[in-house]
């Protein structure tokens, strides 16, 4: 089956433990995720966020991805040490993680060290940038307006290359199977 895009919706920002987060929605589903599957993964966040430290302003953006079958997934990223992003992730519905049924709102903290599969991995870039525009670049750091900047909502990104020339404009809103993951 041939990779497409999967839908990117983006949420407002919610405060957790102290820090602002801003929240990305990932699925194939144009209805998007279901409540009670999103509840549950925001449910397990508070165990996920490193404790703020004393020079970085207390913000985090995590990736909320329902897969094809049982499988959800939130990957947290938080900004730590000034200019550094503080990885911890959590799963349901993957026995294959450590789940311990299929239940998509049965989330538990997973120790692998990845980072995101290729349809989580598009807000990296923006957060960084983000980051670099409204905290480090000015004399003083600006959270709300780094809040106030996300990704905007669409697809994960442009799939589909055309050789020399880079990437096409094909997007799709279809999860597909991936080796050992459904997507």
């Amino acid at each position: 089956m041939p990779f497409t895009e999967k839908l990117l919706t983006v949420p407002p920002p919610v405060e957790v433990a102290g820090r602002r987060i801003k929240r990305y929605h990932v699925t194939a589903d144009p209805a998007g995720i279901a409540p009670e599957v999103a509840e549950a993964a925001y449910a397990i966040l508070p165990e996920l966020l490193p404790e703020p430290d004393s020079t970085t302003p207390p913000a985090t953006f995590v990736v909320l991805h329902r897969g094809g079958g049982d499988g959800a997934y939130l990957n947290v990223y938080s900004w730590v040490w000034d200019n550094v992003l503080h990885f911890a992730g959590a799963a349901a519905g993957q026995p294959v993680l450590g789940c311990p049924d299929t239940d998509p709102t049965h989330f538990v903290a997973t120790d692998r060290p990845w980072i995101g599969c290729v349809w989580e991995l598009p807000p990296i870039q923006h957060e960084r940038d983000a980051w670099v525009r409204h905290v480090l670049t000015p004399q003083y750091p600006d959270l709300d307006a780094y809040l106030a900047d996300s990704l905007p909502a669409g697809t994960t990104g442009k799939a589909g290359t055309t050789g020399k020339a880079g990437t096409t404009g094909k997007a799709g809103a279809t999860g597909t199977a991936t080796a050992g993951r459904v997507g």
